[in-house]
Order: structure tokens, then C-alpha cells, then sequence
């Protein structure tokens, strides 16, 4: 809570309120009734009022006043047995106060007005909506590793920042394909902008990385060299929509390149719904996909390499060219598990990446067998316990040496 100080209220405060220090601190609320926050108001005096006056107003009703800092507002507890709301009735009219309420106990209520956002299943799935009451991804780049991403699209245009094609060495990031764009947008399409869908970080940045060719497949050399460029340029977060990326050695190099700057790299487990017998890797995190029911999709692969999983199946995101479409595929589950890690380093930008993806992986939803499983790795990923984990964390240790 903000105070702003009211230049013609000067009072001079009792012991009590001079204890309250800049803020005044408030007691657990209660459900509201007569017992909770119903016996508590918030009072604003007229100014000029003595704070003699003031108090003694009070007191007639059996309220004790507490000063919220510097500011005008004050915070009145009545006794045991007094109605908070007939107490209120008299003092909003009262003419020497410039109102008078109930304290009152809200809930988050933070909701995207995208017009998609009612079809998009898997943000309530995850939580994602309450999550955002903690973070929505500012300041954190996330690199997408894909065909292009159209940045022209209404609803990734403000989320852009420059990057770099691999296919042709150039630094035309157009989406050669549609693929990179239905990626870019389940990760962080503008969220409340009452156009299309929201995403799960929908204040992230975008880095559009091309490895692609027009029908979408890239190679491992494209990977390994955008993964390693996005980690110079920038991006805290990669994510590589492609089958077969967990079992390339280079690109697990790159990865860990991306690591050793702070980065985490999310990669799709593939499509086949096979166990490629990739070992479990520590570069990476490979995602498998979800549905609407909290089970593995028959299509989505499995196996000791999978780390986690998300949802994945009838994904609405955005299109080529400014249109919007459901989309399935693990293409789509690691995207949107690189956008809750968005959540994370946003909220606590002070954290090792390391300690990030421990609480992804503690805070996700065990699913099928207990522990680590092939069908869902640790769980189904959780963006309002992953971001609430991540802001209740301790601080890092301070390992710089003093100069």
C-alpha cells in the first residue's frame, strides 16, 4: 500500500500510532463479520481537523485510530460488540470527514479481457490466472527458437525485441511457416489488451531465433547456434518446439552454454507418443503434453527423459498473418511451461536460475506414479504455485567478493 501525505493535515500523534512506524501493519483478517474486519474502518478526516478532535469523534463510537504513515488515512479499530456497520452509516455523513468505510477482505482479481480467453482451457488448468496477481513476465526475454514469429501480429508486436535467422544469415525473423508463431504466442501473446488470446507471460519479451526452413524443420547445428546466440544476446529462457532435441549432444552443449549465463532452455518431448530412450538430461527441460483431464495425450512422447509436463492439446494461440487457431502438440507444452518460468525470474529476478527450475519442479503437480515418472516427469507444471514458490524463497546468497 502507497500513502500520499496530505499537506493541510498536521496531528500530532499518540505512543500508539507513533509505534505504527511508516505503515500501519493489520492484524490477520477474519471472515468478515462482526468478529473480523467488519469492526474495522477506514477513515479519512476533513483537513484542518484537530487531531484532538478527531479522536474524541471517535471515541464517542468506541474507535481507537491508527495513522497509515504520513498520510491522511487512518485505520479505526472499534470494540468487541459494536456494530462496524452502523458505526459506518453514521460517520460516512458526518461533516467533518471526508469518508468513512468497512475494511474489507478481497480476493486476487486480476483477469485478462481477451476475447479467447474463455476457449483457453489449459490457463486455468495451470493456475495461471492467480499467478498473475504476482507476476505476468515483465522484463524477462524469452527466445524462440522456431521458424520466425510473425511480428506483425496485433497480438505479439509489442512484445518483439530483435533476433537473429540461422537459416539464412540474415536478420529477416519473418515466419516462414505459421509454427514459430503459434509457439511465440502460447508463451507470451499480450495479455489484456482485449485482442485475441491471453498468454501465460503475457508481459515477457519475445526474441524471435529462425532455425527453420519454409516446412519447419530445422537442424541441430541451428539449434546449438541459437541457443548460444540467444544467450549472448539476452534471453533468460529458450524454447525448442522440436522432436529429438533432448538427444543431441551438441545441443545439450548449448544448453548448458545458456545455463552458465543465467538461462534455462524448456525443449518439446516430440510427438511420436514412444519412449525414445533419451537418459534424463540436467541441460534441458523436456515437457511432454497434457489434456483437459490431467493425463498424458497418447500422442505426446514419454520416457526417463521428460522433466515435467503441460498442457498441450487444443491450444489457442496466434496465427501468420493475425489470426488465432487451436494448436496441439508438446510444441505447445513447452512454450507454456517457458512462460511460468518467465513468471519466476520476473517475480524473483534475484534468484540462480538454478534454484528457479528446483522450484518448477517441487512446485508442479505430482501426477501417475509418485515422484519423478516417465509420463509426467515431476508434474504437471503450476504457474500460481511455481510463482508463489519462487516469491517465498530466500534470498540468494551473496557470493561477490567485496572491492
Amino acid at each position: 500500500m502507497t500513502s500520499v501525505p496530505h499537506p493541510g493535515l498536521r496531528h500530532t500523534l499518540t505512543a500508539v500510532a507513533l509505534a505504527a512506524a511508516a505503515f500501519t501493519t493489520l492484524p490477520a483478517l477474519a471472515a468478515a463479520g462482526e468478529d473480523g474486519a467488519a469492526r474495522r474502518l477506514l477513515v479519512m478526516p476533513r483537513a484542518g481537523l484537530p487531531d484532538a478532535d478527531f479522536r474524541a469523534l471517535l471515541a464517542v463510537h468506541g474507535g481507537q485510530a491508527r495513522k497509515m504513515g504520513q498520510s491522511s488515512l487512518y485505520v479505526v479499530d472499534l470494540a468487541a460488540g459494536v456494530s462496524g456497520r452502523s458505526v459506518q452509516s453514521r460517520l460516512a455523513r458526518h461533516r467533518l470527514l471526508k469518508f468513512a468505510e468497512l475494511d474489507r477482505r478481497i480476493e486476487p482479481a486480476y483477469a485478462a479481457n481477451d476475447p479467447y480467453l474463455g476457449s483457453e482451457w489449459h490457463l486455468t488448468t495451470i493456475s495461471a490466472p492467480a499467478a498473475w496477481d504476482l507476476s505476468q513476465g515483465a522484463g524477462v526475454t524469452i527466445a524462440i527458437l522456431d521458424s520466425g514469429v510473425d511480428g506483425t501480429h496485433p497480438d505479439l508486436a509489442a512484445r518483439m525485441v530483435a533476433g537473429w535467422n540461422f537459416y539464412d544469415g540474415s536478420a529477416d525473423t519473418s515466419d516462414a511457416n505459421g509454427h514459430g508463431t503459434a509457439v511465440a504466442g502460447a508463451a507470451a501473446a499480450t495479455s489484456d489488451n482485449a485482442t485475441g488470446v491471453a498468454a501465460v507471460a503475457g508481459k515477457a519479451s519475445l526474441m524471435p531465433v529462425r532455425i527453420a526452413d519454409a516446412n519447419a524443420y530445422a537442424y541441430w547445428s541451428t539449434v546449438a547456434q541459437g541457443l548460444t546466440w540467444a544467450a549472448d544476446h539476452g534471453a533468460r529462457i529458450a524454447n525448442v518446439s522440436y522432436n529429438g532435441v533432448a538427444g543431441s549432444s551438441s545441443i545439450a552443449s548449448a544448453a548448458n552454454y545458456m545455463r552458465s549465463k543465467g538461462g534455462l532452455v524448456v525443449v518439446a518431448a516430440g510427438n511420436d507418443g514412444t519412449d525414445p530412450g533419451y537418459a534424463a538430461t540436467t541441460a534441458m527441460i523436456p515437457v511432454a503434453a497434457t489434456d483437459g483431464s490431467d493425463q498424458r495425450v497418447g500422442w505426446s512422447n514419454y520416457g526417463a527423459f521428460v522433466a515435467l509436463a503441460a498442457p498441450g492439446a487444443n491450444i489457442w494461440t496466434t496465427n501468420r498473418g493475425g489470426g488465432y487457431a487451436a494448436w496441439s502438440g508438446t510444441s505447445f507444452s513447452s512454450p507454456i511451461t517457458a512462460g511460468v518460468v518467465a513468471l519466476m525470474m520476473a517475480r524473483r529476478p534475484d534468484l540462480p536460475n538454478t534454484t528457479i527450475e528446483s522450484l518448477l519442479y517441487a512446485s508442479a503437480k505430482d501426477l501417475g506414479a509418485a515422484g519423478r515418472d516417465s509420463n509426467f516427469g515431476w508434474g504437471r507444471v503450476d504457474a500460481a504455485a511455481a510463482v508463489a514458490a519462487a516469491a517465498n524463497a530466500a534470498p540468494a546468497a551473496d557470493t561477490t567478493a567485496p572491492a
